[in-house]
């Protein structure tokens, strides 16, 4: 392989890297933060004196327990494409 090409393949897996590893932090920030809410909506819940305010609670709870699934989802997906990035940049002989 040309330098300059190995370089700019080198340059542009480094790139999409840093994006994905930049993804997966957001993705786990999304998922602390909604389990947090979700601590926090099971103490309130435990304080709700209305059916109405303990059912919109439980259905928000729900809401943020599918969220959490898909955020987990996407941070396996990432995770996977991660390793292939990396495994991928591995195997270029460094350029000089």
């Amino acid at each position: 392989m040309a330098i300059s090409f190995t370089k700019s393949v080198l340059s542009r897996l480094n790139q999409e890297i840093a994006d994905i590893e930049s993804k997966i932090l957001e993705q786990k920030k999304k998922k602390d933060k909604a389990l947090l809410k979700i601590n926090q909506l099971e103490k309130d819940c435990k304080l709700s004196s209305s059916a109405s305010d303990l059912s919109s609670k439980m259905s928000r709870i729900s809401k943020l327990k599918e969220d959490i699934k898909k955020f987990s989802y996407l941070q396996r997906e990432l995770s996977k494409e991660l390793a292939k990035k990396k495994s991928t940049l591995a195997q270029i002989p460094p350029a000089e």
